[in-house]
């Protein structure tokens, strides 16, 4: 509960009817958007994944997947799927998908360890797409220019449920701001890497963060990332380290930053096996993803993740994801939400 943010004079600006109704808007419009700009197909994905095959997401390292037996495949263990990072490179492949084109889906996920607050859920739902590029493509220049696509749409999106729901006002910037997680070490040194966040957001509006996952000068990372989807050591135009980063906002409602995508552009070979070495997991290299990676038999890529949910949040201007998606929350958060004008679906 000492997690949970307490707006003061949170006042609810829409109808329950008029959120689910703004909910289907958002999404319908986002998707079809996000498509168009990264010329993306849409395709049916799994909720599960067997486990030993090296496809599931392992997110900071440390979250346990649910999971459960099989009858019918001798008791085979299935993980509920914690993001599609690898599974969409695999699909890539499976559909001969051309440089220049990609794929998106709907994922949805359990993460039971998630710590429960204002904008994090145990049921997480996002658009987890992927895009074949080529060798030329894997630099900075190329990441920046997707961003500004994705963050464009988002722009639309907030533009449309503007106009359909007046009493929303717009609070987005016009553009995105690039900065190195080493450069937000060296504008906020004493700051821990969340307060960096909140200053840099807070004051520029928008910001995409570079480089998440390796080490800084201090001898800490910004945040963690897995070693075997998102390339976070390969040098850059900039001088510094990383292919990947956050885009991030500055939500007022809730008076600090939110993170509405993590992406990048995707391991190659020689990425997956430094990071592997870096994090001290070379044993997976054996497993059936990073077999099929380091055969070959994988496309280059971007790809990334983009909260259905948490999109809708800060559109609708709600205080609380709970607001927005129907999930499980302690009794306490529930009546506290209540008292506060944000009662939970």
């Amino acid at each position: 509960m000492s997690k949970l943010i307490r707006p003061t004079n949170y006042e609810q600006l829409m109808t329950p009817a008029q959120t689910e109704q703004g909910i289907k808007q958002i999404k319908d419009f986002f998707q079809a958007n996000l498509s168009t700009a990264l010329r993306l197909r849409r395709v049916t994905a799994p909720l599960f994944v067997q486990r030993g095959l090296g496809l599931n997401d392992d997110l900071n390292g440390v979250e346990r997947p649910v999971s459960f037996p099989i009858k019918d495949m001798g008791d085979t263990v299935a993980e509920v799927v914690h993001s599609l990072a690898k599974w969409k490179r695999l699909m890539l492949a499976e559909y001969a998908i051309q440089p220049g084109y990609g794929l998106y889906t709907d994922m949805n996920a359990i993460r039971g360890d998630e710590e429960l607050d204002n904008i994090h859920s145990l049921y997480v739902d996002q658009w987890d797409w992927c895009r074949t590029i080529t060798a030329g493509d894997r630099n900075l220049s190329f990441l920046k220019k997707v961003v500004e696509d994705i963050y464009a749409a988002i722009r639309r999106t907030e533009y449309l449920v503007c106009e359909t729901y007046p009493q929303i006002k717009p609070f987005l910037p016009e553009e995105i701001k690039f900065i190195h997680s080493e450069e937000l070490l060296r504008m906020y040194p004493d700051l821990s890497p969340k307060e960096r966040e909140d200053a840099v957001c807070k004051a520029y509006g928008a910001v995409f963060i570079i480089g998440i996952g390796g080490k800084l000068s201090d001898g800490k990372e910004h945040d963690l990332r897995a070693p075997d989807y998102d390339d976070w050591t390969t040098p850059n135009e900039d001088g510094f380290k990383g292919l990947n980063g956050d885009i991030m906002i500055w939500y007022p409602t809730l008076e600090r930053s939110i993170e509405l995508s993590s992406m990048g552009i995707r391991v190659d070979k020689e990425a997956l096996l430094r990071q592997l070495e870096l994090t001290g997991k070379q044993e997976r290299q054996q497993l059936f993803f990073h077999q099929k990676l380091l055969k070959g038999e994988l496309p280059l890529s971007i790809g990334g993740g983009i909260g259905q949910s948490r999109l809708c949040l800060v559109l609708l201007h709600k205080a609380h994801i709970g607001e927005i998606q129907a999930s499980i929350w302690p009794e306490q958060m529930r009546h506290e939400c209540a008292e506060l004008g944000m009662p939970l679906i």
